[in-house]
Formats: structure tokens, C-alpha cells, sequence
């Protein structure tokens, strides 16, 4: 049986930065409070808690005092520095480079904006990044998660288009063709390709990863965007992809007649992780054999 982990999945520098931040402060302190899960894998945030991290919501900050609280990669609005700020708490910045430049550009587009033009962002509704991006824009931004979502744009107004970090370049595409075909032909219409090439850049390389293999393991948290992207791109090339959060969850009869097997995961996937749900099929494979 051939078990190969894909050399290119795990973690992007954004996450590794806010980890090593979060590990820094624990080795020195054994206590660190981190707003929201520091990346969307259970068994991460697990293994941090441990160590002395302590997640929490916004309802927690606003009752914090004199603490240290880490802002993870996908960046905060405004509203959150300030609540900080007042309540004497110490940020530990970790929002991405990426992420923040795509705020400044929104924030700066904003505070330019004529009163027809609309700021619009394509990317999932709710999703932390989202939540900082539209609070450049005091909460006026219009977030689009899909096609059906584009009824919400009045077309005959200006349009400027973002796009979350960890979307499809796909996806936005055809976004900004719908958008084209729709608006009137008198309006402006600009868009930005603001998609982190990092995590963009992964597609080709794990389409054809999952293409050379029998059975893909695909290891992501349940709550992570980018993991369902990346999971469908390896599903489409090869139906014998499964999802999977933790080993626990193979079921061992997916191994039947397979001779190869790629491990993969999205880049809120620890390596470690990988390397376990590896450990775990090949004693399943060596039971087996």
C-alpha cells in the first residue's frame, strides 16, 4: 500500500504566524485568551487549550479586564480595537498581512466612496474575515455569498467588488461576469481580484494529487471555508474522496481493493494531524494484511 501525505497541505503563513504568537505567550505566561477559535480545527484548538488558551466570544471581551487577547488570522473590525482599548486589554495582533492589506484598500475605498457607489464583497456571510472587511465599511458592505445573492446589488449604481481571501478565482469570476452582464451600461463597475494566492495557488497541485491516488483523505475541521473549497476540488477529480475531521472517522471498508492512498487537508489543517490519520491507516493496513 502506497500512503503518501501531500507535501503542499497544512497550515498557510498566516496561520503558522498566529499559532507561533499564541505559543510564544503560553511558554511565557501559560495563559493566553484568543477571540473566536484560533483556526478552524477542533482538534488544534484542543491541543492549544491545553496549553493554557482560552477561546472566547465578543460578549466575553466586553467583560475582560487588564488581559491579553489574541486576534487570530482572519482579522477583527475596528469595533473590536476599540472595545480593547477601553477595557485595558492588551491585543496580540495575528491578523494576516494579506488580510489586513484587503482592509486598508476597503476602509480607503470607503472613506472615498460617492454616496451612488456600492461596496460589495464576495465571500461567506458571517464568516470571521467577513465581519472585519464589512466593518471597514461601518456594516454597509454587501456580502455576496453566490449568484443567487447578487439580487441584493441595485445595478444602477456604481459597484466596487472585493473578495474574501480564501475564495475560488473561480467563483469570482463568475461574479464579476454576472455582475457585467446585469448592470446597466451608464454605471461603473470595478472589481478587485483580492483572493491570497498562497491558499489559490494550492488548487492545481491538489487536483493533481488527488488524481494520482485511489482514495483521498481529506482532513479538515468541519467550520473551515477554505477545507470545503479544497475538498470539492479534490472530490471533482476523484469521487473516492472522503472527509474526514480526526482518524476516528475512516471507515476501514473505504480501503478495500485500494492500493494507494494521498492524505491532504486545508490550510487550517495541522501537519501533525495528518501524520496521525497516516499512523492510523497504515496499522489499519498492517491488521489488514
Amino acid at each position: 500500500m502506497k500512503i503518501e501525505i501531500d507535501s503542499g497541505s497544512g497550515f498557510c503563513n498566516g496561520v503558522v504566524s498566529a499559532i507561533c504568537k499564541a505559543e510564544a505567550e503560553l511558554d511565557s505566561t501559560g495563559l493566553l485568551y484568543c477571540l473566536g477559535d484560533i483556526v478552524h480545527n477542533s482538534d488544534e484548538v484542543e491541543r492549544l487549550r491545553k496549553r493554557g488558551l482560552v477561546t472566547i466570544t465578543h460578549d466575553d471581551l466586553s467583560r475582560l479586564r487588564g488581559v491579553k487577547v489574541l486576534l487570530r488570522a482572519h482579522g477583527e473590525p475596528p469595533s473590536t480595537y476599540r472595545q480593547a482599548s477601553e477595557n485595558d486589554i492588551e491585543i496580540i495582533d495575528a491578523t494576516c498581512p494579506v488580510v489586513l492589506h484587503l482592509q486598508k484598500r476597503i476602509k480607503e475605498a470607503y472613506a472615498l466612496r460617492r454616496p451612488d457607489q456600492q461596496i460589495v464583497i464576495y465571500g461567506k456571510l458571517g464568516h470571521a474575515e467577513v465581519n472585519g472587511l464589512v466593518g471597514q465599511t461601518d456594516g454597509t458592505a454587501i456580502v455576496v455569498e453566490d449568484i443567487d445573492g447578487l439580487s441584493q446589488l441595485d445595478y444602477s449604481r456604481d459597484i466596487i467588488l472585493y473578495s474574501q481571501t480564501t475564495k475560488s478565482i473561480n467563483g469570482l469570476q463568475e461574479m464579476i461576469k454576472e455582475i457585467e452582464r446585469r448592470k446597466s451600461p451608464d454605471t461603473e463597475f470595478r472589481y478587485y481580484d483580492t483572493i491570497c494566492r498562497q491558499v489559490a495557488n494550492r488548487v492545481p497541485r491538489l487536483r493533481e494529487f488527488a488524481a494520482g491516488h485511489d482514495l483521498i483523505l481529506f482532513v479538515s475541521g468541519k467550520k473551515s471555508s477554505n477545507g470545503k473549497i479544497l475538498y470539492g476540488e479534490c472530490r471533482d477529480v476523484n469521487p473516492r474522496t472522503h472527509l474526514i475531521s480526526n482518524p476516528a472517522e475512516i471507515d476501514p471498508r473505504w480501503l478495500d481493493g485500494i492500493t494507494s492512498i494521498g492524505i491532504c487537508g486545508a490550510t487550517s489543517t495541522p501537519r501533525w494531524l495528518m501524520e496521525d490519520v497516516k499512523d492510523y491507516v497504515t496499522r489499519l493496513c498492517d491488521d489488514n494484511g
